[in-house]
């Protein structure tokens, strides 16, 4: 495992540069623009109203965020034993998303994130038991969500898009079960080897990797092996409320971060918003995130602009601004991370690896 750090160190400059940054900007704008271009209207604009109520949901907006980043921050140092100042847990976040936000929606930042928890002074191994206990809480959320939203959703509303053929839609289902049954398989495949059989998970995934076209990473999951090994023995044994509060923190995380639009939506036209659509709009942001996980852009940039466009443009009173909402979402919960990580990451590597 401490090779495996060295080599994260060693790709860890690599993988964060100024270009890094700009990539899913100038991905995401170019998107917006085409599509700005393309359904423009001056008119439709006199449409959205500025009034008491916009300035109020617009924090209520921003709030959401940071009891999303609130959220996470309080799992982390919970999952450390209270070993992470609140300093160092904010920091840990902060990496950790700039990190998925430079990175394809199905890699997200959890390589590096044992990295960002072992430099914080915890060792390797509890580094590595908390980032799999955070990714395990995660996939948590996701597949007990999911059933929920399709016993109470209509499945043809849930995903009906105005204007846009069956089969479109008929192909967001698709994806979306099948990145649910992904998320299904891991959670399944985690818990299996974190609390039931983790020398079993470890001989199953050895196994696994002696045929021919697997065979060069073997000495990878070997290792990988006896890291679940470890970390089962750090987690299984972790009391009730503890899983509760962590799992706690997670449920207010994601939450919070689905009820960005909703606020969004109830600032502009909150006097003709439909609050019977409430949870179909949460409901559709699960969806969303679920489907995001094919998009190969960093962060999901230019993807997630699109599908908002095209997802969402019902809810409002006029198609044609669904673009710009899908901006002004962005620029909300996604942009910020980018921003905070040029400040933050130059100052972590110099004083994580020195000067060079």
């Amino acid at each position: 495992m401490k090779n495996d750090i060295i080599v994260e160190q060693n790709n860890l400059t690599k993988q964060i540069r100024v270009r890094k940054v700009i990539y899913p900007i100038l991905i995401g704008l170019v998107v917006v623009s085409y599509m700005l271009y393309r359904d423009f209207d001056p008119n439709t604009f006199d449409l959205i109203s500025f009034t008491r109520y916009t300035l109020f949901w617009l924090v209520i907006a921003f709030s959401c965020m940071i009891v999303r980043d609130i959220g996470y921050i309080v799992r982390i140092r919970t999952l450390s034993g209270n070993r992470l100042s609140w300093k160092q847990a904010f920091r840990v976040i902060m990496l950790w998303e700039f990190t998925s936000a430079i990175t394809p929606s199905a890699v997200g930042g959890t390589t590096l994130a044992i990295l960002f928890v072992h430099k914080e002074g915890i060792g390797v191994g509890k580094s590595s038991a908390m980032v799999m206990a955070a990714s395990f809480l995660d996939e948590l959320y996701f597949v007990l969500m999911f059933p929920i939203i399709l016993l109470t959703v209509n499945r043809h509303v849930l995903y009906a898009i105005p204007d846009v053929e069956d089969s479109v839609t008929q192909s967001l289902f698709l994806f979306a079960i099948i990145g649910y049954g992904l998320k299904l398989s891991f959670l399944a495949l985690l818990s299996y080897g974190l609390f039931r059989n983790p020398r079993g998970l470890k001989y199953l995934l050895v196994q696994l990797f002696r045929w021919r076209i697997l065979r060069k990473w073997r000495r990878d999951v070997n290792e990988v092996g006896y890291d679940i090994i470890r970390n089962s023995i750090e987690l299984k044994h972790k009391p009730f409320s503890f899983w509760l509060k962590t799992f706690a923190a997670t449920f207010c995380s994601w939450t919070a971060r689905y009820w960005v639009v909703n606020s969004l939506l109830v600032a502009f036209w909150f006097e003709r918003y439909d609050w019977a659509q409430h949870f179909l709009i949460f409901a559709r942001q699960l969806v969303m995130w679920i489907i995001m996980l094919i998009a190969p852009t960093p962060g999901g940039s230019g993807f997630a602009e699109f599908l908002f466009a095209e997802y969402f443009a019902e809810f409002l009173p006029v198609a044609g601004v669904a673009v710009a909402m899908a901006l002004l979402w962005r620029l909300i919960s996604y942009y910020p991370y980018l921003i905070i990580g040029v400040w933050i990451v130059p100052r972590w590597l110099a004083r994580s690896f020195g000067k060079r």
